[in-house]
């Protein structure tokens, strides 16, 4: 470069700039602003040559301004960014992270938006605007009709991020009103689905649908946008019917309270009377069981009796007088009396049954 051999005053040959400064500041008292307009101006003109060789340096200096232009094409996305490059304002392409190179100004430009960073929408109140203790309500953001035509008050935030930085900046126009207008209208599809009493039971099922529908919005405006998280802060009635509300939920409380008390006593009742059943039911399959046994016994006992009654018809028939004859006399009383004992007998008209228990006592 011309530079290298024409060090400043104070450049000491420290490698000094073409104003004659070096790096570290001047050294003694700094020249005034004619003088530095002086030397640049000299020096200037030694760059362009008088002779006949004076197309050669301008082309040389063309070539080193063509230069300096062409580097000021480089630039670099970083990690948390997408770049954007624009050809005379017109979108062309996006770039990754990392170092790239568009044509330089006035060419092409880049911009380079942060996609990693969340934004957030808030519908039916504002946070932001409210003080630390309170929140700002907007009804007309906030109300809306439930599945049984009942007016429910909800409040809710939307998280997002940039997905497409080109989309994101040339499809759609204003992309904060578009993400909160959209929001709204998906949210009023899905509670206008639910019943009133079930949108605090299915929070988690209404954020999902909700962001569901949502980024289906979103993608077919094609603005570039991912929903990340819905977030349903407040689902309850108006403030106007806010007490009425809350009787019939205590109401509803009670009523599943005494349920459950009547299916713990049938819980409780049915159990013991199935098993006094099953009981009852094996009481009888044993009495059952024992008539059976003892009928089958005696008639086996008939058979046995039976089969020797047949063999020895008068033994068979003594033994069964003797055996009758001893279970009918085994608990009477009995008074045997010999007629030849001194020959002498008994009053025919003495009692004597009521004489023994007497003489016993006696």
């Amino acid at each position: 470069m011309p530079w290298s051999n024409r060090g400043g005053p104070t450049s000491g040959g420290n490698g000094g700039g073409p104003w004659g400064s070096s790096g570290g500041g001047p050294r003694g008292p700094q020249p005034n602003l004619e003088d530095l307009l002086r030397q640049g101006q000299e020096r200037f003109r030694r760059l362009i040559p008088t002779s006949a060789g004076g197309g050669r340096g301008l082309l040389l200096i063309a070539l080193a301004i063509a230069a300096v232009w062409g580097a000021a094409g480089f630039y670099r996305v970083e990690p948390d960014e997408q770049g954007v490059v624009l050809r005379f304002g017109r979108f062309v392409k996006t770039t990754a992270p990392g170092l790239h190179y568009h044509l330089p100004t006035p060419i092409e430009a880049v911009v380079t938006p942060k996609v990693t960073v969340v934004l957030r929408e808030e519908i039916g109140f504002r946070s932001a605007e409210a003080r630390a203790t309170a929140q700002r309500g907007l009804p007309e953001e906030a109300l809306m009709l439930t599945g049984d035509e009942n007016i429910i008050d909800i409040n809710f935030t939307v998280f997002w991020r940039i997905r497409d930085a080109g989309a994101y900046l040339f499809n759609v126009d204003r992309p904060e009103l578009t993400v909160k207008a959209a929001a709204e209208s998906a949210i009023r599809e899905v509670i206008g689905k639910t019943p009133f009493a079930k949108v605090n039971e299915n929070r988690s099922a209404i954020e999902g649908d909700t962001r569901q529908r949502l980024q289906q919005i979103l993608d077919t405006y094609d603005a570039g946008i991912q929903v990340t998280q819905i977030n349903l802060a407040k689902a309850e009635p108006p403030a106007a019917v806010i007490d009425a509300y809350n009787d019939v939920q205590r109401a509803r409380a009670d009523l599943e309270r005494q349920i459950n008390e009547g299916q713990a006593y049938r819980n409780d009742i049915v159990p013991r009377a199935r098993g006094d059943a099953v009981q009852i039911v094996q009481a009888a399959e044993a009495y059952r069981q024992q008539i059976v046994a003892n009928a089958e016994g005696t008639t086996q006992r008939f058979l046995a009796v039976y089969r020797e009654y047949t063999l020895a018809k008068d033994v068979t028939m003594r033994r069964l007088y003797l055996e009758t004859m001893e279970q009918v006399l085994r608990n009477a009383n009995k008074i045997i009396i010999d007629q030849g004992a001194n020959g002498t007998g008994v009053v025919p008209y003495l009692p004597l049954p009521q004489v023994q228990p007497r003489a016993q006592g006696g």
